[in-house]
C-alpha cells in the first residue's frame, strides 16, 4: 500500500516516525511551509519536514491546494492512500477523491465530539474527563466523515495540554497502524457519526488564554490546565502581564472580590473565584521573566495580598 502522508506539528510527526520504523511505503510527505521562528525570525521547517529529510523522503510544501496545481504532483505520486495528521489545511475534493483507500485523518477527539482545530486544549478547558483518537474516512465537510477506529483515554483533574497532547500522539500513531491494517485485510468498518451529537473545538486565539474570575474557581482552574504550556493563561497585575501555569482549586472562602488575592501562604497565591471559591496559583511568569515557582518568585519580590488581578 502506498503511503502520501500530510501533516506539520510534533504531532504528527509521532504517527510519520511509526510507519517509518513499520517499513511502509510513503511516497512523499506534504507539509505546511516553513515559518520564522524565534528571534531571528530564521526560517524553519515543520517538525514533520525534518523528520521527512533524516529519511530521504520526497517533501511537498505547496502554499495552496485550491488552485488544483498539486493535482499533477498527486497523478505522478499516485498514492493508494492518504493519511492526514494534523496537517493544516483544508483537501479539496480532487484530493479526496483521487486515493483508492480514500484519505483517512487521525483526529484528537471522540467524534463527533469536538470537531475542529483545537480538540486537545478544548477538551481541558471544557473540563471533560474524557479524550481520544478517531481515525475516519475523510469527507468534504469538516471531521465530518464516516469513524473508522476509536480509542479512549481518561483526563484527570490535574492533567494538562501538554500532558494529553504528548498522550495522543502516541496512542493516535497506535490506532493509525490498527487501522491500516484493517484496511488491508479488508476488515474495517464505517460508521457514520451522528451530526446532532456533534461540538465545536474553536481554533485559539490571542485571547483564549485571558482568565475571567467572576467565572467558578474550576473553570479557571479547566482554562489554566488547557492552556499549559501553550499559549498561556494570563491575567494583569498591577498593570503587568502575568501568566499562570498551574494552579489548584481551593477551599470555599465567602470573601474577597473575584480576582482578589486573598492571602500568600507556602509560596502560594491564594485568588478569590465567582463563585466563593479560591483559585490557589503555584507556577507564574511575569512579562520578560522567566516561568517558576511562585515560592520561588517570592524570595526576591513581593505578591500584595488585596490587589485585585485583572
Amino acid at each position: 500500500m502506498k503511503i502520501l502522508f500530510m501533516g506539520t506539528p510534533e504531532f504528527a510527526q509521532i504517527s510519520l516516525e511509526r510507519l517509518i520504523n513499520e517499513k511502509f511505503q510513503i511516497c512523499g510527505v506534504v507539509t505546511q511551509p516553513d515559518k520564522p521562528k524565534g528571534r531571528g525570525q530564521k526560517l524553519s521547517p515543520p517538525p514533520v519536514k525534518a523528520l521527512a529529510l533524516t529519511h530521504g523522503i520526497s517533501i511537498f510544501q505547496p502554499e495552496t491546494l485550491k488552485d488544483g496545481a498539486f493535482a499533477e504532483t498527486l497523478a505522478a505520486l499516485s498514492p493508494d492512500i492518504i493519511i492526514v495528521v494534523a496537517y493544516g489545511k483544508i483537501l479539496p475534493k480532487y484530493i479526496l477523491k483521487f486515493p483508492k483507500f480514500g484519505c483517512v485523518n487521525v483526529h484528537a477527539s471522540l467524534l463527533p465530539k469536538l470537531r475542529g482545530a483545537a480538540p486537545i486544549h478544548r477538551a481541558i478547558i471544557n473540563g471533560d474527563c474524557e479524550s481520544g483518537i478517531t481515525t475516519m474516512l475523510m469527507d468534504e465537510g469538516l471531521d465530518t466523515g464516516d469513524m473508522l477506529l476509536k480509542r479512549s483515554v481518561e483526563i484527570s483533574e490535574t492533567t494538562t495540554v501538554g500532558e494529553l497532547h504528548d498522550q495522543l500522539a502516541t496512542l493516535g500513531a497506535d490506532v493509525l497502524l490498527e487501522t491500516l491494517a484493517s484496511i488491508s485485510d479488508g476488515t474495517v468498518i464505517r460508521e457514520p457519526q451522528n451530526g446532532e451529537l456533534s461540538t465545536y473545538a474553536a481554533m485559539l486565539d490571542r485571547d483564549t488564554g485571558k482568565i475571567d474570575w467572576t467565572k467558578s474557581a474550576r473553570e479557571i482552574c479547566n482554562l489554566i490546565r488547557g492552556t499549559n504550556p501553550y499559549p498561556g493563561a494570563f491575567t494583569s497585575y498591577n498593570g503587568e502581564k502575568l501568566k499562570i501555569f498551574t494552579a489548584q482549586l481551593g477551599e470555599p472562602i465567602n470573601c474577597g472580590t473575584s480576582g482578589e488575592i486573598l492571602a500568600v501562604i507556602d509560596g502560594k497565591i491564594h485568588v478569590a473565584a465567582g463563585d466563593g471559591n479560591a483559585v490557589i496559583i503555584e507556577e507564574i511568569q511575569f512579562h520578560g521573566g522567566k516561568k517558576m515557582p511562585v515560592k520561588d518568585y517570592l524570595n526576591g519580590n513581593e505578591i500584595k495580598v488585596g490587589t485585585v488581578l485583572k
